[in-house]
C-alpha cells in the first residue's frame, strides 16, 4: 500500500478529540495549517481557520479537488461540527468528500514516525466514559487486525496478541496503560489527531475515488449516543 505521494489539493479538517485542526495539502505537501489545543471552541474557531485557508489558497490560484474530514470515532459534538462543515464546503464548491476514521489517523501519525519492525501492531484508543475505549488494531500496513469497537479495558485485554509488540497510542491509551498487562505493551504519549498527519490518508483516498455521501454520511460513533438528564432537586 502506498500512502506517499499525493494527486490532488485537499482541504484536511479533524474536530474529533479536543483538538480542532484544518490543513491545505497537495501533492504530499503541506501548504498551510492551524491548529486549537483548547478544546471546546471547535464551533467557534473551525470556520476562521477555513477562512485562513482560503485567504492562503485564492490568490494563488489554488482551487480545492476534494474535502476530507475525520468521522470517527470521537467526541459527538466535535464529529457534527466537522463533518456539517466539511459537507457544506462540498455543497458550495462542487467537490468530493472524504471521511477518514480518527483510528487509522493516530495509526497513520505514530507509524510515520519511525522505523518500526514488521512484529509491531497499533493500537490507537479514543477515550470514552469510566474504563471504555474507542479501539481498534492495525498492522504497519494499515489493514485492521482487530475492527474498530467500543472496550470495556480489563488486565488481560489484547491477550491474544501477546506475541506482538503492542503500540498504544491516543488520548484512552493513558488510562490504558494502568490497567492492561501486556507483557510487551508500549504506551506512547502525545500522540492525537491532528489535521496535518491526515495527507496521506486523504491522497489515497482521492486517487482511489474513496468518497463519502455528502448528504447522507454521518460519524462513525461506534456506540450509540447516550445523553444524561440532569436529576431534579427534590
Amino acid at each position: 500500500m502506498n500512502l506517499t505521494q499525493g494527486m490532488a489539493t485537499i482541504l484536511n479538517i479533524d474536530t474529533s478529540t479536543d483538538v480542532c485542526s484544518v490543513a491545505l495539502t497537495c501533492d504530499g505537501e503541506v501548504l498551510e495549517h492551524r491548529e486549537e489545543y483548547e478544546g471546546q471552541n471547535h464551533a467557534k474557531v473551525l470556520s476562521a481557520f477555513i477562512k485562513d485557508m482560503f485567504d492562503y489558497a485564492t490568490p494563488r490560484g489554488i482551487k480545492l479537488d476534494a474535502v476530507a474530514v475525520t468521522i470517527g470515532p470521537g467526541s459527538y459534538t466535535g464529529l457534527r461540527i466537522g463533518l456539517s462543515q466539511a459537507k457544506g464546503l462540498c455543497f458550495g464548491l462542487d467537490v468530493p468528500l472524504i471521511g477518514i476514521s480518527t483510528l487509522e489517523l493516530l495509526s497513520v501519525t505514530i507509524l510515520f514516525k519511525e522505523f518500526w519492525d514488521d512484529n509491531v501492531l497499533f493500537v490507537p484508543m479514543i477515550d470514552a466514559r469510566r474504563k471504555e475505549v474507542f479501539t481498534g488494531v492495525y498492522d504497519n500496513g494499515l489493514n485492521k487486525i482487530m475492527q474498530p469497537q467500543p472496550l470495556i479495558l480489563e488486565e488481560d485485554s489484547f491477550v491474544q496478541f501477546n506475541s506482538n509488540q503492542l503500540v498504544f497510542v491516543g488520548n484512552g491509551s493513558d488510562k490504558a496503560a494502568d490497567i492492561i498487562k501486556h507483557p510487551n505493551a508500549h504506551f506512547i504519549k502525545g500522540i492525537r489527531p491532528e489535521a496535518v498527519h491526515m495527507m496521506a490518508l486523504s491522497e489515497r483516498a482521492f486517487r482511489n475515488n474513496d468518497f463519502i455521501d455528502i448528504a447522507y454520511s454521518t460519524p462513525e460513533y461506534l456506540k450509540e449516543f447516550q445523553a444524561t438528564t440532569p436529576k431534579k432537586n427534590v
